[in-house]
């Protein structure tokens, strides 16, 4: 088997495995005040509404949303590896003659690492806030955090689903 195909089941089964735990800590986060669970507090853009989520939650769950947070620390890091993995993957073999198409490819590699960034910044200012340090800023940091990251996790997602089905008609359909 060639290396970059171990690479690639290496980054997406841990991608998986780190997705099943984040989603198992999640449960126990969802309650009215927070239906989405840690979404629902990366999204509090107030101090108010943090302060609400964090109350809705009892001391089991507000173990569960540190190490959900700490788990997401190595989440960001795979998610990025494969995504820009799998964009790199793509491009190197549908765009080495399309310079433009090529430089956009690695323009979303360098996207989703400056997601897996504010995901980072969003994580310290969450768990600032787990941990009594309530100020407006690390609601507000982390909210515009998430924001960008899922912005730029989307966008990149985007890309990598049109090459996908590009690859995927070439391989398929157009011999």
């Amino acid at each position: 088997m060639h290396k970059t195909k171990y690479i690639f089941i290496f980054l997406l089964v841990s991608l998986l495995i780190t997705m099943s735990a984040i989603k198992y800590f999640d449960k126990a986060l969802q309650n009215e005040v927070a239906p989405k669970g840690i979404v629902s507090f990366e999204l509090a853009k107030n101090i108010k509404t943090s302060e609400a989520v964090l109350n809705s939650w009892n001391v089991t769950a507000k173990s569960f949303a540190g190490l959900s947070l700490g788990i997401d620390f190595l989440f960001l890091l795979l998610y990025a590896g494969f995504i820009a993995f799998s964009i790199y993957l793509l491009n190197s073999y549908l765009w080495n003659e399309n310079l433009i198409m090529y430089q956009t490819g690695k323009l979303m590699m360098g996207a989703i690492i400056l997601a897996a960034v504010f995901d980072a910044i969003e994580n310290v200012a969450l768990i600032r806030l787990l941990t009594g340090d309530l100020k407006q800023i690390w609601s507000s940091l982390a909210y515009y955090a998430s924001t960008i990251k899922f912005s730029l996790v989307g966008l990149s997602i985007l890309y990598l689903l049109i090459n996908l089905i590009i690859y995927l008609y070439r391989k398929l359909i157009k011999p």
